[in-house]
């Protein structure tokens, strides 16, 4: 004789089969929950040569955020940002500069892209101090310091956010000098900017590096990459214990796929094309997508008690 129970089971089967059964609701394409609507795949067949220039693309990033309204959180400060000229980069120091801060970018040799970068602080009514370099050199990255604060006069946060990508299909095509260049760019660029800044950093400063979802998940043709962004991860949460004692908060922001110069100086344009599809929102972000989280992490108001954090903005992996 067969079970009250197994005839409740089979008869919750044959729901959920009928259940199966109908018509599939159609996708409505990308998610769209912002204050404004950002641009879906399919992108233009872009490709850049490195290091890339926002203000060659065909679809420029959105990073002026014109729906966000300061409030002071980061009144009279100052912050260095490296990769500062365009990009997520360039969306912080905007939104940073609206917030109250002064700041100081770093850049490798994208003079438009700084200038312009330079003319939307200044458009916030703060300063910008504009500074090329390669933070592969620990020379330059203690000069660069310096010169933030003998110019803007103090520093009080750092944003670890240069950056240098290529993918490779095979690891046999990886080669010594390509590997070479993204974990000096990539990780020794952080640790020296980071050694740099500390000596003049004081109780309630923070650092806050760019992680990725590569450093979280890995990615099979960004070996070197992820590699680096892994260990961006582990270097935060070990310098943020390191640096309780001072009294400065160390996070980091790990993005997902999001609309810059990084990636058509990286991908080939007919993966540019579909560039973000991949992701649940089917579209990558734009930098004022994330540059709030940079804000976040930098206000003594709304993060005191957050330091060796791993935030990731992946739309929804």
């Amino acid at each position: 004789m067969k079970s009250e129970t197994g005839q409740k089971q089979r008869d919750i089967q044959k729901q959920v089969e009928g259940a199966d059964k109908k018509e599939k609701p159609k996708t409505s394409g990308a998610m769209q929950a912002g204050a404004r609507r950002y641009p879906e795949p399919p992108f233009p067949k872009v490709h850049q040569d490195k290091p890339g220039s926002e203000a060659d693309l065909p679809v420029a990033p959105m990073y002026d955020a014109p729906f966000y309204k300061g409030s002071d959180k980061l009144k009279d400060k100052v912050a260095l940002i490296t990769g500062g000229d365009s990009g997520i980069g360039r969306s912080v120091a905007v939104l940073f500069a609206r917030e109250g801060a002064d700041v100081a970018i770093v850049h490798l040799d994208e003079s438009q892209d700084a200038d312009d970068t330079k003319a939307a602080v200044e458009k916030e009514g703060r300063k910008c101090l504009v500074i090329k370099g390669d933070v592969k050199d620990a020379s330059f990255c203690r000069k660069a310091v310096e010169k933030t604060v003998m110019q803007l006069g103090r520093l009080d946060i750092l944003i670890n956010n240069a950056a240098f990508q290529v993918h490779t299909r095979d690891i046999e095509d990886l080669t010594d000098e390509h590997f070479d260049e993204t974990l000096k760019t990539n990780l020794y660029g952080y640790f020296y900017m980071a050694k740099a800044a500390i000596p003049h950093l004081k109780n309630g400063s923070a650092i806050i590096n760019t992680g990725s979802v590569t450093g979280l998940t890995g990615s099979k043709e960004l070996l070197d990459y992820s590699m680096t962004k892994g260990g961006i991860h582990a270097f935060t949460r070990a310098l943020s214990g390191h640096l309780v004692p001072k009294g400065i908060r160390v996070n980091a922001v790990a993005p997902g796929p999001v609309w810059t110069p990084l990636n058509p100086s990286d991908k080939e344009a007919e993966d540019v094309e579909k560039f973000g599809s991949q992701t649940p929102m089917k579209r990558a972000a734009q930098p004022e997508e994330i540059a709030p989280a940079y804000v976040f992490l930098a206000s003594p108001q709304m993060s005191s008690y957050i330091t060796g954090e791993i935030l990731p903005i992946v739309g929804g992996y």
